[in-house]
C-alpha cells in the first residue's frame, strides 16, 4: 500500500508521514526531497532555472513512478501537487494507494508559516500575518477542491503528531 499524504503547507505531511513510516516499518518519500535528489537541485532553483512548468512536468513524471512502487511507503507531496495537471486523477485511480488529507486550520497554518516563511518562497516576500492569513485563506480556497478529494480526511489542529499517526493508523487498518 502506499500512503499519500495530502495538505496545504505546514499541514504536517511530512512530520506525521515520518512517524507514520516508523510505525508502520515502511519507507518514507517526501516528493519534493525526491525531485531535488533526481534533479541535482533544489525545488526553488528548478523553478527558478527552469520555470514552473518544467517542475510540474517533472513532478508528474516523479509521482508516477512512486505510484508505481511495489513496496509499502508514506508519500508526502507538495502542497501544490494534487493541483495540477491529472495528478489528484493518478492517486485516486491507483488501487494501491490510499489518499489522506491533513486538514488544518487557517490561523493554525499561518502560525506554522510564519516564523519559517523564509524557507517557503510562495510566501517569502509577505511581511505581516495579516497578509499571510489573508494569502493562505485565498491560496486554499483554490486548492481546496482538490484536497477534498482524498478518501480520508484528518482534521489537524489540536491534536498531537503522534495522534494524528495513530488515527490514520486506526482508519486503514
Amino acid at each position: 500500500m502506499i500512503i499519500v499524504l495530502i495538505g496545504y503547507m505546514a499541514s504536517g505531511k511530512s512530520s506525521i508521514g515520518k512517524i507514520l513510516a516508523k510505525k508502520l516499518s515502511c519507507e518514507f518519500v517526501d516528493l519534493d526531497d525526491f525531485i531535488e535528489n533526481e534533479e541535482k537541485a533544489s525545488v526553488t532553483d528548478i523553478f527558478k532555472s527552469k520555470g514552473e512548468i518544467y517542475f510540474r512536468k517533472q513532478e508528474t513524471r516523479y509521482l508516477k513512478q512512486l505510484l508505481q512502487a511495489e513496496s509499502n511507503i508514506i508519500l508526502s507531496v507538495g502542497g501544490g501537487t494534487p493541483c495540477f495537471g491529472e495528478n489528484m486523477k493518478l492517486i485516486l485511480e491507483n488501487e494501491n494507494v490510499k489518499s489522506i488529507y491533513l486538514k488544518a486550520s487557517i490561523p493554525k497554518l499561518v502560525k506554522r508559516l510564519f516564523d519559517k516563511k523564509s524557507k517557503r518562497p510562495l510566501i517569502s516576500h509577505i511581511e505581516t500575518k495579516e497578509a499571510l492569513t489573508e494569502f493562505v485563506g485565498k491560496h486554499l480556497f483554490e486548492r481546496v477542491y482538490f484536497y477534498n478529494q482524498s478518501e480520508i480526511q484528518i482534521i489537524t489542529d489540536k491534536k498531537s503528531k503522534n495522534k494524528i499517526a495513530k488515527e490514520i493508523i486506526s482508519i486503514l487498518f
